[in-house]
């Protein structure tokens, strides 16, 4: 059976990666909070208003952020609607916020790959996106935790992102993709 090794330079390559991909989420997530938190506070008042009206917490710009942070991946975040059900909101698509905060985390993730491919000397396409895809690991372990983090509950309605797109596209797509071409980027102008 043939099983495949890595050399200790591909393996300090793939936990710099991991490393790298949790350093952009949460670089993501700041530039997001740092462009927008004013803004979400202000748009949130008088839901906020309402919600400490009826006894509850107000929601914290910071979990608002987060929101916005996975809509910019292209993830909704839900709320309960009338009834039993849930409704899919995504602030920047309803024009809410900033068509150009879909940008955030392509560049984060592009700058990471590329990083990523330098530190692992790679000198070709092949080398540059296998050592970009590397950053998925770490994003996606943060993109998963803030799926919870980022929930908001009040008596029995929550918010949340939608779990399974939040897993798929904000944790596993974009940080392949967008890690892999930059990790090309990085690779093929050296």
């Amino acid at each position: 059976m043939d099983s495949v090794e890595t050399t200790p330079t591909e393996q300090s390559s793939i936990g710099a990666g991991a490393v790298t991909g949790a350093v952009v989420y949460v670089v993501g997530y700041l530039v997001t909070y740092l462009w927008q938190g004013n803004s979400v506070s202000e748009s949130f008042e008088v839901i906020n208003f309402l919600v400490e009206l009826a006894g509850g917490d107000p929601i914290p710009t910071w979990q608002v952020v987060g929101w916005l942070y996975y809509n910019a991946h292209n993830v909704a975040f839900t709320t309960p609607a009338l009834g039993s059900g849930r409704t899919a909101q995504n602030l920047v698509a309803d024009g809410n916020a900033p068509m150009l905060l879909y940008l955030v985390p392509v560049v984060v993730l592009l700058l990471a790959g590329f990083v990523v491919a330098r530190y692992a000397d790679a000198t070709d396409v092949e080398s540059g996106a296998r050592a970009g895809v590397t950053v998925a690991a770490g994003y996606a372990v943060l993109a998963a935790i803030g799926l919870f983090v980022f929930r908001y509950s009040v008596g029995d309605a929550t918010v949340h992102v939608d779990y399974a797109l939040g897993v798929l596209l904000a944790g596993i797509v974009y940080p392949v993709v967008f890690g892999a071409l930059g990790g090309v980027l990085g690779a093929v102008t050296r």
